[in-house]
């Protein structure tokens, strides 16, 4: 479906185009509205232009193309150069968390800082990257525009159906001082059938934070709980089958795993403790959602252990420094990794779990080789590349990865594996041992082909 515009058009600028930013730009584009992505990466600008979309993810790239065929949507380098065009100002920056725990706000700031001069009086600079609770006034300070109207618009994208989330939103959340301005920018949303939430923008942002604290705590919860069915002979997928049906808690995000991950939980649950700890209150709850996420990752080292006849010990972090007090011994022990991005449906290895695991297991002596279905011609991506330890064999195919393995270990949760033949699988590998980290597979079939078969909390 082509965009068409429900009301008047708007042009907007996004200051970025990293993952929010791209989905953005693109969506707003198909909604209707003239949109320039501005990004100081010109490879990047110059593979946009041409509709190459560097990154994997649902629709985005059948939406980039259609916004530049149909002359709403195009890429520059220089933000200043056009931002005083725009009514709309969409900034996208990362806000990683630094080794402090503070979230590092200089590539947001920086990006205020060269559009500052260059706005349109009366224009609406909005704010979609995730920021600390609290940091408005510091981007009032940055912009030191009185005439200029500023806004929070957090994003609530997942990763692998970030448009769809965008286009069909759980809710539009906008924070304004003046909320005249939060409902201009909430008219850009037009055509988007959501309940639309107006507030302060401290409010704004903490709902991005709350959001995803609630959410991790829920599958920390699980993972506890999954292990709590192993110690006392429980089934894990009965349970939650159980718990899920209670509408007061649903059946989502209710899947036990090697951890939770990816670009946003992990940082947003850290600075919301930071928040906390800087406003006067230890947020003890968050604190150990965060330490049962750490456990996990060593349950899953220490259950591949178990599997090869080894000693669970004390798994070695490789973040730990000197600090381990001991470590598994899984020297020389052959491990096909299934799956290394932190979720099926993307290639984004950004706090991946899996990743995380991979690493221990190699810090504990494995010799690793792995396959996942987005990291496949690796000699182009040397993005990826980068972040993967030096020590990781990358295979073209599952069964390359499977060759010759003393042990597997299922850490994405890509549909290919549940659909692998495992019986061939089981003649390839050195021993037939799978550890399903996933809970993904079916462990009857697996028993039946011969292996020895340990999920999470399953009998």
């Amino acid at each position: 479906m082509s965009g068409t515009s429900p009301g008047p058009e708007h042009r907007i600028l996004v200051v970025g185009a990293g993952y929010v930013g791209l989905t953005t730009a693109a969506c707003f584009a198909h909604l209707g509205h003239d949109v320039i992505c501005a990004d100081i990466d010109r490879a990047k600008v110059a593979s946009l232009s041409a509709g190459v979309v560097p990154i994997r993810e649902a629709d985005l790239d059948r939406l980039v193309a259609e916004g530049i065929a149909e002359r709403r949507l195009r890429f520059v380098i220089s933000a200043e150069s056009v931002a005083a065009t725009c009514d709309f100002v969409f900034v996208c920056m990362p806000t990683p968390l630094r080794a402090d725990g503070e979230t590092e706000l200089s590539y947001l700031l920086a990006a205020l800082d060269s559009v500052a001069p260059r706005l349109r009086p009366g224009s609406v600079v909005v704010t979609k990257s995730t920021v600390p609770v609290g940091t408005a006034p510091k981007i009032a300070a940055a912009l030191g525009r009185t005439d200029v109207a500023l806004a929070s618009n957090p994003e609530f994208l997942r990763e692998g159906s970030a448009v769809a989330d965008f286009l069909s939103p759980d809710r539009i959340v906008i924070g304004a001082e003046d909320l005249s301005v939060a409902r201009r920018v909430a008219a850009l949303y037009a055509g988007v059938e959501a309940p639309v939430i107006l507030s302060d923008p401290t409010s704004a942002e903490t709902v991005k934070y709350a959001a995803n604290a609630f959410l991790a705590a829920k599958v920390s919860f699980v993972n506890a709980l999954a292990a709590v069915c192993e110690a006392v002979g429980a089934d894990v997928d009965t349970v939650l089958a159980g718990v899920g049906t209670d509408h007061r808690i649903g059946s989502a995000y209710l899947q036990p795993g090697p951890g939770w991950g990816g670009s946003c939980l992990p940082k947003d649950t850290r600075a919301l403790v930071s928040v906390a700890n800087d406003a006067g209150y230890v947020f003890d709850l968050l604190e150990g959602v965060i330490t049962v996420n750490e456990q996990q990752l060593d349950r899953v080292v220490a259950k591949v252990a178990r599997m090869v006849g080894g000693e669970p010990g004390t798994v070695t972090d490789p973040d730990a420094g000197d600090g381990a007090s001991g470590s598994v011994d899984l020297d020389g022990v052959a491990v096909a990794v299934m799956g290394l991005t932190f979720k099926a449906g993307t290639d984004d290895l950004r706090g991946s779990p899996a990743l995380r695991v991979a690493e221990r297991l190699g810090a504990s002596g494995a010799r690793l080789v792995a396959y996942d279905p987005a990291l496949v011609n690796l000699d182009d991506r040397p993005d990826i590349v980068s972040q993967l330890p030096a020590a990781l064999d990358v295979r073209g195919s599952a069964f390359e990865a499977l060759h010759g393995a003393d042990v597997a270990v299922v850490l994405t949760e890509w549909p290919e594996f549940a659909a692998l033949d495992w019986e061939r699988a089981a003649s390839e590998m050195a021993a037939a041992r799978v550890v399903d980290a996933r809970n993904l597979l079916d462990a009857d079939q697996l028993r039946a082909a011969g292996f020895a078969y340990e999920g999470l909390g399953r009998r």
